[in-house]
């Protein structure tokens, strides 16, 4: 597996950590980026189901993963893959550390991917609804209305900027639908959590278009 193979993944990871949110009833019209980052601001612990359909000329048909995303603490961030196999993937204290069933633990040194440890950086800001520590790391723009809106981030960083075109988070009112990962090299990788989440378990979504409403607000 090269570098790039396996940092892509944890883009996703990392930015799906920004789906632990809790539910703001409030409704008004285009919100700021300062708005939505603050209104997504989440204390520990906290945690959210996930779903992602992944589509590769490699595989026959769309494979759908589920599980869970899970931040215990402020230092820790967790992706607990459930189906269609079990794994645990763990950033904390300065590694991460990949557990998968039938197969030895890997761990690495955050270090090794510098770019990594900047977006982990960057959405614990997030967590936090630092703004300032955020717009260091990201070009902040949101766009459409408090029913329906996109939080899009696009990373400063060379290092960053180079595997990652843009984060776009999708959501309404304080509710985040889904996340678009948009590599630089690669398809967009779309994962829903949360209350959409479910929706797409309990209608057995395993379609690329359909989760692309789900994820965009197209289908409720």
């Amino acid at each position: 597996m090269t570098r790039s193979t396996f940092l892509l993944p944890w883009l996703s990871t990392i930015a799906l950590i920004s789906g632990l949110l809790g539910t703001d009833t409030a409704r008004a019209a285009a919100p700021s980026p300062a708005r939505l980052v603050a209104r997504l601001a989440q204390p520990v612990p906290s945690q959210t189901p996930f779903v992602e359909v992944r589509q590769s000329p490699m595989l026959k048909q769309a494979l759908q993963v589920s599980g869970t995303y899970r931040r215990p603490d402020t230092a820790t961030l967790v992706r607990q893959v459930q189906q269609p196999y079990q794994e645990t993937s763990t950033i904390a204290a300065g590694q991460v550390r990949v557990q998968r069933a039938g197969r030895s633990e890997r761990v690495f040194a955050i270090s090794r991917a510098p770019e990594l440890a900047s977006l982990q950086d960057s959405f614990a800001a997030l967590l936090a609804g630092d703004l300032a520590t955020l717009e260091k790391a990201f070009t902040l723009r949101s766009l459409g209305n408090d029913g329906q809106w996109q939080l899009q981030l696009t990373p400063r960083a060379p290092a960053v900027a180079a595997r990652l075109r843009q984060l776009v988070l999708h959501g309404s009112g304080g509710d985040l639908r889904c996340i678009e990962t948009q590599p630089v090299q690669g398809q967009v990788q779309r994962t829903l959590v949360g209350g959409t989440a479910q929706a797409a378990l309990a209608e057995g979504v395993v379609d690329g278009q359909a989760l692309q409403a789900l994820c965009q607000g197209a289908a409720s």
